[in-house]
């Protein structure tokens, strides 16, 4: 049954959270399961690993005439699944472990300032890590080089050269001059990514890239500045990838290495890594 709750955002102003019965039971209960594990437990490993299996389904947040909070983990695509496992390991970390108390997270975490609307989302993970790092969640490392050894300068016009992908902005063309300031705002900053070419399983890599971490693959498509995200996770052979993946059609932890998975997509073209932050 679809659910309806008010959040308080500030004094003045309240939003509707749209999720069901479902989606707060689980939140519930990772979190009563988490209270009882070690403070030192790598929560983003944690939570991604609890919310293996769930079914890949794009555009979740799109079915609404009006933006709302969507909380759906029944349902994840790779940005949901990240920032429902940042909104869970926040409120693990920080002690707070009601269902309000998650939905407050993820309302910062996914919206620019915190403020509930389709152009505020953020919708570009570039924008998504600087208003996340702004809110003291993230942070992007840009060193040390090696393995940073290339620069990204951002040309991102993707959304409103696509209008027709994107329902909400069909539904409300009202909304493309918004979607444009911010693409605009965007373009012309400079990022250091790792090529995929040099992914090692080498100390250096190990002592730069961290379990948990946050992987934002970089692309050479047209317009767009990221095209997958996932969860950095180690294993013996390598960098592997905890993501909600459109080609296994479920949230895994990829068994081939990181990077033998860029290999195979020619428009992959190096990795961004954004760590969380720790109290």
């Amino acid at each position: 049954m679809l659910m309806l709750l008010t959040l308080a955002v500030g004094e003045a102003h309240a939003q509707a959270i749209q999720y069901e019965q479902a989606d707060s039971l689980q939140v519930m209960q990772l979190l009563s399961e988490a209270r009882g594990l070690t403070n030192e437990t790598n929560w983003m490993l944690h939570f991604g690993r609890r919310l293996r299996g769930i079914p890949y389904v794009a555009k979740t947040l799109e079915k609404n005439e009006q933006e709302q909070l969507v909380v759906n983990l029944r349902q994840l695509d790779c940005t949901t699944f990240v920032e429902s496992v940042l909104a869970l390991a926040l409120c693990r970390q920080n002690g707070q472990y009601q269902f309000k108390d998650y939905c407050e997270y993820l309302r910062k975490i996914r919206y620019r300032e915190g403020t509930i609307g389709y152009p505020t989302r953020l919708h570009y993970f570039s924008e998504w890590i600087a208003d996340n790092t702004r809110m003291g969640f993230v942070r992007e490392l840009q060193g040390p080089n090696p393995p940073f050894t290339r620069i990204q300068t951002l040309q991102t016009d993707y959304m409103t050269q696509h209008v027709s992908q994107y329902p909400m902005l069909v539904r409300n063309p009202s909304w493309v001059e918004e979607i444009s300031s911010m693409e605009q705002a965007l373009c012309g900053q400079k990022v250091r990514y790792i090529p995929k070419e040099s992914i090692r399983n080498t100390r250096l890599f190990r002592q730069t890239i961290h379990n948990g971490d946050i992987i934002a693959i970089t692309t050479s498509k047209k317009g767009l500045d990221t095209s997958h995200i996932g969860i950095a996770v180690w294993h013996k052979d390598g960098l592997h990838l905890l993501n909600a993946s459109q080609i296994r059609k479920k949230v895994v932890e990829e068994p081939m290495t990181l990077y033998t998975y860029m290999q195979k997509h020619p428009s992959q073209v190096g990795i961004r890594i954004v760590s969380v932050v720790r109290n």
